[in-house]
C-alpha cells in the first residue's frame, strides 16, 4: 500500500481535539469502512502511557495515526509520555492499584511482572500476524505467555556502535573492529589520542542493559540456563568482566553513573568519539547546525563478536499492554488494530528513521532500512534480538532481574572496584536467586 506521509504528518506533533461522532452506528461503519475488525465501545476514550520519543517524527506521526483514529471512530486518546526509566514503575503501579492509564507502551518483559493484570490479546495478535507475515519470534516472545498473548509486540529499538569515522583512523583503525579484542585496542588508543569511548555502567534502562548483557553473552555467560536454574557464577562470566574493567579503564571518567541520555550528550558534546546507541544519536546531530560536521563523521556497525564466535546481542524491546482496569478494551483493541494497518506502520516506522524496528516482517519491507548507509546495522535487530532471559525462559522471573538491573550492577561494581569479580558475581547470583525460585 501506499504510504501517504504528509498527510499522515502534517498534523505534528500535538493531537488536536476532535468532535466525538454523533451516534454508535456512526462509529460502527467508520471502523468498518476502514476495514477493522474491532469496534469502539459507545462513548469509548482511552489513555495511553508511553515512553518519552528520541526522534521527533517517530512521534509526530505516532500523533498523526492516533488524530487519524479518533477521526474515524471518535474515541479520544489521551498520550502521557514519562522517561524511559520511569514507565516501567508508572505502570507496575498503575496495574497493581487498578487505575491510571488504559495501555502502557512499556519495555521488554515489563507485562510478565503482571500477567493477570492485562487484558489478554491473543485474537488481535492473531490476526496481526496473519495479515503482515508473522511475528519475529524475539519480539514475539515479550508479548506471548503460555500460548496466549497478554501483550502486543510493537517494536525493538536497534542498538549499534556510533563512531566517528576520523578519530577511528586517526587512532590507527581504517576499518571497524569486528572481535572484542581488536575493540578493546581501538578503545585503548582512542583514549591515548585524548578522544575516547564512553558506555554506560548505570542504571539506564536501555544503553545500560543492553551493553552489560552484550559484555556477558559474548563471552559465553548467562544468568540461567535453560531449566531457569541459576548460572552466572562461571568462568565465562568472570572472563566478561575482566574483559569489562580493561574496557572501563580506557573510558571517559563517570560512565558508571550514565543513564540513556548521558551517552548522546557526550557524543554531542564531543566528549566521547564512540558509543552505543540507537539511530536517534545520528538524527540529533544532523538536525542541530553545530553538530552537523560531526553527523558527517558519524558512522554505525554492530557490536564487536566476543569468544562465542558470534553476534549476540540485547535490543531494546517494547509491548503495547492493555490493563484489565481498562473501561472500553474493544477500543483498546481496535486503536492498536487501526496503529499496525499498514499505512499506518509503515507511516510510523517511515517517520522514526530506522529507530523502530518492526515486530511484524511484512514492514521490513519498507524502504527506510536501505535509504541510508548508517541504518543497516539496525535493519536487522528484530530478526536477531537475543531475549534477556537467556537462556531460561522469559516470565516473572526475568521481568524482575531486568528490572533490578542486576547484571548492570554486576559489572559496574567490579568495574569501579566496588566488589572484587568473585565478589560482584557472587552478589549477582544471590539476587537473581531471589528471582528464580
Amino acid at each position: 500500500m501506499s504510504i501517504d506521509r504528509r498527510k499522515l504528518l502534517k498534523t505534528g506533533a500535538a493531537i488536536a481535539a476532535v468532535s466525538v461522532l454523533p451516534t454508535p452506528f456512526v462509529r460502527r461503519a467508520s471502523a468498518q469502512a476502514a476495514g477493522m475488525t474491532f469496534t469502539p465501545e459507545e462513548g469509548a476514550s482511552l489513555r495511553l502511557l508511553r515512553w518519552v520519543p528520541f526522534v521527533a517524527g517517530e512521534e509526530a506521526a505516532w500523533n498523526a495515526n492516533t488524530q487519524a483514529f479518533t477521526e474515524a471512530t471518535g474515541v479520544q486518546v489521551r498520550i502521557d509520555q514519562e522517561s524511559w526509566e520511569d514507565v516501567r514503575p508508572k505502570a507496575a503501579v498503575a496495574a497493581n492499584v487498578g487505575s491510571g492509564p488504559d495501555m502502557v507502551m512499556s519495555w521488554f518483559d515489563d507485562p510478565f511482572q503482571y500477567p493477570d493484570k492485562l487484558v489478554d490479546v491473543t485474537d488481535l495478535c492473531t490476526m496481526l500476524g496473519e495479515k503482515n507475515g508473522g511475528w519475529y519470534d524475539g519480539l514475539r516472545g515479550y508479548g506471548e505467555q503460555d500460548g496466549k498473548f497478554i501483550s502486543t509486540p510493537l517494536c525493538a529499538i536497534g542498538n549499534a556502535i556510533c563512531y566517528r569515522d576520523s578519530h577511528v583512523k586517526a587512532a590507527g583503525f581504517d576499518t571497524f573492529p569486528t572481535t572484542t579484542d581488536e575493540f578493546l585496542k581501538l578503545c585503548q588508543a582512542l583514549k591515548e589520542k585524548g578522544t575516547p569511548a564512553g558506555f554506560p555502567f548505570g542504571k539506564a534502562v536501555g544503553d545500560g542493559n543492553n551493553f552489560a548483557h552484550w559484555l556477558l553473552w559474548s563471552h559465553g555467560g548467562q544468568t540461567v540456563n535453560e531449566a531457569g536454574e541459576v548460572a552466572i557464577n562461571t568462568p565465562e562470566t568472570a572472563a566478561a568482566i575482566e574483559y569489562a574493567k580493561q574496557l572501563y579503564a580506557s573510558f571517559i571518567p563517570g560512565t558508571e553513573s550514565w543513564l540513556d541520555i548521558n551517552n548522546n550528550r557526550a557524543f554531542l558534546a564531543g566528549d566521547v568519539s564512540l558509543t552505543a546507541n540507537g539511530v536517534s544519536l545520528y538524527y540529533s546531530a544532523m538536525k542541530d547546525d553545530a553538530t552537523k560536521e560531526l553527523a558527517a563523521d558519524i558512522r554505525t556497525a554492530i557490536l564487536p563478536i566476543g569468544p562465542i564466535g558470534q553476534s549476540v546481542e540485547l535490543h531494546q524491546a517494547s509491548t503495547i499492554s492493555i490493563f484489565q482496569h481498562c473501561k472500553f478494551p474493544n477500543a483498546a483493541k481496535a486503536y492498536l488494530e487501526w496503529m499496525y494497518q499498514a499505512d499506518h506502520m509503515n507511516a510510523w516506522i517511515e517517520g522514526a528513521s530506522a529507530y523502530c524496528c518492526p515486530a511484524l516482517k511484512d514492514f521490513s519491507k519498507n524502504p527506510v532500512w536501505t535509504s541510508n548507509p548508517i541504518h543497516e546495522p539496525y535493519s536487522k535487530a528484530s530478526g536477531s534480538l537475543r531475549p534477556n532471559g537467556y537462556a531460561g525462559p522469559l516470565g516473572p522471573a526475568s521481568a524482575g532481574t531486568m528490572a533490578d538491573y542486576v547484571l548492570v550492577d554486576m559489572f559496574a561494581e567490579a568495574v569501579t572496584g566496588q566488589r572484587s569479580t568473585e565478589d560482584a558475581i557472587r552478589n549477582a547470583e544471590r539476587r537473581i536467586g531471589r528471582y528464580y525460585r
